[in-house]
Parts: structure tokens; C-alpha cells; sequence
């Protein structure tokens, strides 16, 4: 089958990430504790959908997005497992002393500012999700070192805007294609 025959599983990747990360910042933000739905999100939405669109992208042949819906499914996993797996008895371990949670959360925002870079030349929308997506990470762990609530409510806002932008940029994906023309502008890069 040819590649440019098969659908583009970005905007289910997108969505995935979108949806899940605005619910986790609302609970950022201060608005409702994590619950049950932001876990099952983060496991079946924010995970596994994302790590699907990922094998999709593989299949067309696309790197980049590959490696980020790969990856970011994984990573909410790997987030849902350090909430969950700890206390279940030996060898799970306890759970992740929150400035320890910091490095992770350091080291997937220098993950996703590499990533950013990978999107020079794409249009402003992705641009504007990864960037937003390296500040949130930032902003997290400095929440996590710091144990600043005031940096954590930040971050909470932050972290629904990216997600917004995730989620526009989906629609627009799957918009502007259903249309044949942009509905949703994304700030296409002109190729010099």
C-alpha cells in the first residue's frame, strides 16, 4: 500500500495527548484531584492511543512523529505507573520522592526541546505544541524541586494551553483534510 493512501494518524495522536494533558493540568491547576479518570485518560487515551498513532506514523514512514507519539504514549504510562505500582509490596518499590520526580519530568522536557527543534520548518501550531509542551516539563519539575504550589498552578495553566493547542491542531488536521481546504489556520511554513 502506498503512504500516501493511508490516513493520518496524527490528529488521533494528538488528540490523545490534547485531551489528557488539559484534564492532568486542570488537577495542576488546582481545580479537582487526580482521580480515576485522569488515570484511565492517561493510560488508554493519553498511552495507548498515542503509542497506536505512533505505529501508524512508523508505517508511513514519518520519524518524527514516530518517535514523539511513541514516546509520549509512553510516558504517560510511565506517569500513571510511578501513581499506581508503588505500595503493591517488593520489587515495585515505593513511591517517587517528589524532587526526585523532578528529573523525570526535567528529562522530558530536554527530550521535548529536541524535539521542538525537530519541528523548525513544520508549521507554527506544531511548533507552538512542542515549545508550550518544554516549558510545561520545565515548569513541572521546578514545582517539583521547589515544592512551590504557586509554580505548580502555573504550570497547571500552561499546561492546558499546550493541551488546547494539541487539540486545535488536531481538529484542524482532520478539518482541513475532510474539507479539502483550511478551515483551521496552522501556520503553514513557506518552503524557500
Amino acid at each position: 500500500m502506498d503512504n500516501n493512501t493511508l490516513a493520518n494518524p496524527a490528529p488521533l495522536g494528538l488528540m490523545g495527548f490534547g485531551m489528557t494533558t488539559v484534564l492532568l493540568n486542570i488537577h495542576n491547576a488546582g481545580f479537582f484531584p487526580v482521580s480515576a479518570m485522569v488515570l484511565a485518560m492517561g493510560i488508554f487515551y493519553g498511552g495507548i492511543a498515542q503509542i497506536i498513532a505512533g505505529i501508524m506514523e512508523y508505517k508511513k514512514g514519518n520519524t518524527f512523529g514516530t518517535t514523539a507519539f511513541t514516546s509520549y504514549g509512553l510516558f504517560w504510562l510511565t506517569l500513571v505507573a510511578t501513581w499506581v505500582i508503588p505500595g503493591l509490596n517488593s520489587p515495585n518499590g515505593g513511591a517517587t520522592p517528589v524532587p526526585f520526580m523532578g528529573w523525570y519530568l526535567f528529562m522530558w522536557g530536554l527530550f521535548t526541546f529536541f524535539m521542538w527543534i525537530g519541528t523548525f520548518g513544520k508549521n507554527r501550531a506544531v511548533q507552538f505544541v512542542f515549545l508550550s509542551l518544554t516549558v510545561l516539563f520545565w515548569l513541572l519539575a521546578a514545582r517539583d524541586w521547589s515544592g512551590s504550589a504557586f509554580v505548580g498552578r502555573i504550570a497547571g495553566f500552561e499546561g492546558i494551553v499546550c493541551g488546547l493547542s494539541a487539540i486545535y491542531l488536531a481538529m484542524a488536521e482532520v478539518l482541513n483534510e475532510a474539507k479539502g481546504r483550511e478551515v483551521l489556520l496552522i501556520g503553514e511554513v513557506k518552503k524557500i
